[in-house]
């Protein structure tokens, strides 16, 4: 499943008053874990750019005066988010600031019913605690250093670990960086102890289609495991060039 993680920073909080986005960051997720994919740009906001709003973000006029406008990125947003389900933090500010900047440039409106709203989630899953993006990261051990100011592009990095986790936990084999890990093993054993060890293609749940996938990321050589239905024991299974030819 492919879902989009969004954020954006703006020039203050009212669109309807004339403020606008300044950055819009969308992140893919595939299966509850992030891949490469994305669409980041920092945006001619075609007006002034409060010092308050500075203050949050980071990000001045001078910064961004020489970038694109928003109609002019619209469509490479729109090409990237598709038809798939969008996540955002407090959606409603989000999705008004995008809508108003979609209605300028003469697109339809993106609908609400396609947007999981994490801070809706995090208040049913935690009731009575607080919900902030900094105070999620807390409850579920993530690093949010780099966090020094908002930022669309920072922000929607760490929601995308808030979300997993908000949805049960990281499943993190489709990971960059296991990925990236399991491509430069050369032991085949000391990979399926790796993927053993850290349970992560068994707790994502992945069916046989996906473990197909990954073993086309990993290699010719690869071998997977995968939990039994009893979810008490392991197979091992080396690829071969059909499924019919696999042996356990």
């Amino acid at each position: 499943m492919r879902e989009i993680i969004i954020d954006t920073e703006t020039t203050g909080l009212d669109p309807i008053s004339g403020d606008r986005i300044i950055e819009l960051a969308a992140l893919e997720l595939i299966n509850g874990s992030l891949s490469e994919a994305k669409f980041h740009q920092y945006i001619n906001p075609e007006r002034d750019v409060p010092d308050s709003a500075v203050k949050v973000h980071g990000i001045s006029w001078k910064m961004v005066e020489d970038k694109p406008r928003f109609f002019e990125v619209a469509n490479d947003f729109l090409d990237f988010i598709q038809n798939d389900q969008l996540v955002a933090h407090n959606a409603e500010f989000d999705l008004r600031f995008i809508n108003c900047e979609l209605n300028r440039a003469g697109f339809a409106a993106l609908s609400n019913d396609r947007v999981v709203d994490t801070l809706s989630l995090a208040r049913k899953k935690h009731p009575g605690s607080s919900n902030s993006l900094d105070a999620l990261c807390t409850r579920y051990g993530i690093d949010r250093s780099r966090r020094i100011k908002h930022g669309a592009l920072v922000d929607a990095q760490i929601l995308a670990e808030v979300y997993i986790e908000l949805s049960g936990g990281r499943q993190s084999l489709l990971s960059l960086e296991l990925i990236k890990e399991a491509r430069n093993v050369v032991n085949k054993n000391l990979l399926v102890e790796r993927l053993v060890s850290t349970r992560s293609l068994f707790h994502a749940g992945f069916d046989e289609s996906e473990c197909e996938k990954i073993i086309d990321l990993l290699g010719s050589n690869a071998i997977w495991a995968r939990y039994l239905p009893t979810m008490t024991s392991l197979e091992v299974v080396k690829k071969t060039s059909t499924a019919a030819e696999r042996q356990p």
